[in-house]
């Protein structure tokens, strides 16, 4: 596989339960999982037809793909495997200067609210055909709805360590923490998504032989109001408690990808900040990568989600999002689910958004982009032949407006061809 720089399930569920929360017995874990299902989408008329989740699955399968396993036609597949890649890691305060806590051999604190360990040979070992994705998020001192989310970052075969910065990384989940009280049941929230894509980056002998391949799980966590708010978090400055895990078997074949192309990660979008979009004012962003080959089939893999919590903040209003590749229209969306109601078990700390009793669909789809205690999407766009050389990637929402120059559009995109 080559990789391109841009130019400017039950048994995963079985292993999430088996985990340590903090506090004792956890009543959520295990309870359920947050699919993404259910999520009021739209489509133009001009628009192909694409189904968002949480599952992170195309709404048309790759038309190439791999053998679900190496194995011979008489031989069994392998057994399932279920595994964590980072467990109980304690995160701290996203705004102060980075703890000197203990963490666990094999793990790198880049700061406060993100650390990252290699995805050792043994573990690649264990990757069959499919993969899915767990995280498991602890209460501690921060009784907000926090972002956090799951990279994978290429990183020069052999180093102990890395600057995130400095290296290709790509963002493969996203998800949004309840507002949780440690001292109350659930005590944890689980996430799950369908991650397959990812196994023909795991298995590619060429990344391999250049990169290893880290893991960083990111939870951001504030703990000012917990601190007064929540019995026996006064002076403590840790936030939440973070687990990743991954399920793997060989029930269906792999997607036959075999170029990546990492285009962005984070980045900011809004229409106030320099280089933030096209032109201020505007809610438009252009980014242009390469494809250093013909391919009969391609994807690009975009997350997004809308933040801005003032009065008028764009949090609380549902906007049309048009994504264009190459002039093309290829999906049209406005984020947010159906109804939230799924997700108030995990809000165990008294809010604004949730209030004292249900609400309906309506009420819901009146304010709500996304719920907290539950994943952001993964929209994988499916795209078909392309051919070679440089091709253009537009994202556009005319109707933010980002009140008081507050808000952002946390945007990342990486594309994969065969």
């Amino acid at each position: 596989m080559s990789l391109r720089r841009a130019t400017s399930c039950v048994c995963l569920l079985a292993l999430l339960a088996a985990c340590t929360d903090p506090g004792g017995a956890d009543d959520g874990t295990g309870a359920g999982t947050t699919d993404g299902t259910g999520g009021l989408e739209s489509t133009g008329t001009d628009a192909p037809t694409s189904t968002t989740t949480g599952d992170a699955t195309a709404t048309e399968p790759p038309t190439g793909t791999s053998d679900a396993s190496t194995t011979g036609p008489d031989e069994p597949p392998p057994a399932p495997e279920a595994f964590p890649v980072l467990q109980d890691i304690v995160f701290y305060d996203g705004y102060a200067a980075t703890v000197d806590e203990p963490i666990p051999e094999g793990v790198i604190r880049h700061s406060n609210s993100l650390v990252a360990t290699r995805f050792t040979e043994e573990l690649q070992a264990k990757v069959q055909s499919t993969l899915t994705m767990g995280v498991i998020v602890g209460a501690l001192c921060d009784n907000y709805d926090r972002l956090g989310g799951v990279n994978l970052a290429l990183v020069p075969k052999g180093a102990q360590t890395y600057v995130p910065a400095e290296v290709d990384r790509i963002e493969v989940a996203r998800f949004i923490t309840p507002f949780m009280d440690m001292n109350k049941h659930p005590m944890t929230v689980p996430y799950e998504w369908q991650t397959s894509d990812l196994v023909p980056i795991l298995k590619d002998p060429e990344l391999l032989a250049e990169y290893d391949f880290w893991f960083e799980l990111s939870i951001f966590g504030v703990p000012y109001a917990a601190n007064n708010e929540v019995a026996g978090c006064a002076g403590r400055n840790d936030t939440q408690l973070g687990t990743l895990l991954l399920y793997t078997d060989s029930k269906q074949p792999a997607p036959n990808f075999n170029h990546l192309v990492p285009v962005a990660i984070g980045e900011d979008f809004n229409n106030y900040t320099e280089g933030a979009s096209d032109e201020l004012g505007t809610t438009r962003k252009t980014v242009t990568f390469e494809l250093p080959a013909d391919t009969a089939n391609a994807q690009l893999v975009l997350i997004t989600s809308n933040h801005g919590a003032n009065a008028g903040g764009e949090e609380y209003i549902r906007r049309e999002h048009y994504v264009y590749v190459d002039g093309e229209l290829v999906l049209q969306y406005k984020p947010g689910r159906t109804s939230c109601e799924p997700f108030r078990p995990y809000n165990t700390q008294p809010n604004g958004i949730y209030g004292p009793y249900p609400q309906s669909d309506e009420e819901w789809q009146s304010f709500s982009n996304w719920c907290p205690g539950d994943v952001i999407d993964t929209r994988i766009i499916p795209w078909g032949p392309a051919s070679a050389g440089p091709h253009e990637f537009v994202i556009d929402v005319p109707d933010a407006t980002f009140v008081d120059m507050q808000g952002n559009f946390p945007f990342s995109l990486y594309v994969q061809a065969e």
